[in-house]
């Protein structure tokens, strides 16, 4: 039996514009994803900035938001130049070191691999694994300097880096500045006192998500980080081959790797342990036992407490948040997609929320009553 089914050409040229135009869409999202980071990264730091601004604004003469903007703005370029400063300096020390080790650490494994050596004899393969060693020993130094050139060149130039930097802090900036103004340019907009209280009580919930969110993830990284940086300060005084402000860029690594959630922490274990394999291999391996014991005190005890289920996803939506996040807009995209998927959250339960009332409304006696007077009618 066959089924003929007619589409007049009207309504087959709606449905492809409705195709392009979605596809459209998306494409300019994704061509505009660098643009889109600088101003979701904006947004997210003024978020976190509300509050403390607030506080400070109400504390100046005059209440001046302007002021208390500025004020806290000054505190975290501060900060961060603080940070830079005494993290950058030992993190060159540290790549330098790790170039001068290769070549002892691959002429110990070559003297102690006696089975690698069996093997190697009976094969024949020696004059290709001397080049190999010889190749890697005089490549090792040129490796370990063009890491941060490699990291640089992965976002762009450190021209557009900074350029980029520097237009975040502008946005965040006059978002504080103008975001009192502009909610109360859009709630004047509202005639229905009703949906206007709705709507604020829903901005209001994604605001704490947000908020608590941020404030709780910084928390966390900065409790991770500091222990992290603490542990390294004392395996100095068990292992002098460990120096002592090699602990600065543990806390750098620690900090900004936690950020991402799930398995950032992970990373910057990975990378703390294999610098300091380079400089004592016992306190690596001290150090893996304790990043292991204290990960599972953060996930079961410290994350809980200071996020307070400030999001509650679970963690396969964690995972997709995170993994989108990720791929699409990088680094960034990781760190700000949980509060994203926590506000998406809330839109949806609202909206669900919402159907539940008017279906159990429709069923109603009286509500069907009106519903077919109104159709008489």
């Amino acid at each position: 039996m066959k089924v003929r089914i007619e589409i007049d050409t009207q309504t087959f040229v709606r449905f492809w514009l409705v195709v392009i135009g979605f596809g459209l869409a998306g494409l300019a999202i994704y061509s505009a994803r660098t643009a889109l980071i600088i101003i979701g990264v904006a947004f997210f730091l003024s978020l976190a900035l509300s509050n403390p601004v607030t506080k400070l604004a109400d504390w100046l003469p005059g209440k001046s938001r302007i002021g208390g903007t500025a004020l806290a703005f000054v505190m975290v370029v501060a900060f961060i130049g603080v940070f830079v400063g005494l993290i950058v300096p030992p993190i060159i020390e540290q790549t330098a070191k790790v170039a001068d080790n290769v070549p002892y650490l691959m002429d110990s494994a070559q003297e102690n691999w006696h089975f690698a050596n069996d093997i190697i004899e009976r094969y024949h393969l020696q004059s290709q694994v001397d080049s190999t060693i010889e190749s890697a020993k005089n490549n090792a130094t040129s490796w370990a300097a063009n890491i941060g050139t490699s990291f640089v060149s992965s976002i762009g130039s450190l021209f557009s880096f900074l350029a980029a930097t520097f237009l975040t802090l502008v946005l965040a900036f006059l978002m504080l500045v103008e975001g009192p103004r502009w909610l109360k340019m859009l709630w004047g907009l509202y005639e229905n006192q009703t949906k206007l209280e709705y709507h604020q009580r829903l901005a209001k919930r994604m605001h704490m998500v947000v908020t608590g969110y941020v404030t709780g993830q910084l928390a966390v990284s900065g409790l991770g980080a500091f222990c992290a940086g603490l542990m390294v300060f004392i395996l100095h005084f068990f292992f002098p081959n460990v120096p002592m402000n090699f602990a600065l860029p543990t806390v750098a690594i620690a900090f900004i790797f936690s950020l991402i959630p799930m398995f950032g922490a992970t990373i910057a274990g990975i990378l703390i342990t294999l610098l300091l394999a380079f400089n004592d291999v016992t306190a690596a391996i001290i150090f893996v036992a304790f990043f292991i014991i204290y990960q599972q005190i953060e996930n079961n005890f410290v994350s809980p407490v200071i996020q307070s289920k400030t999001v509650e996803l679970s963690a396969l939506a964690v995972l997709v948040a995170v993994t989108i996040g990720l791929y699409v807009f990088g680094l960034a995209g990781g760190i700000i997609s949980i509060p994203i998927a926590g506000c998406i959250k809330v839109l949806l339960e609202d909206h669900f929320s919402h159907a539940r009332k008017m279906r159990a409304r429709s069923k109603k006696p009286v509500h069907k009553l009106a519903k077919k007077l109104q159709g008489e009618a």
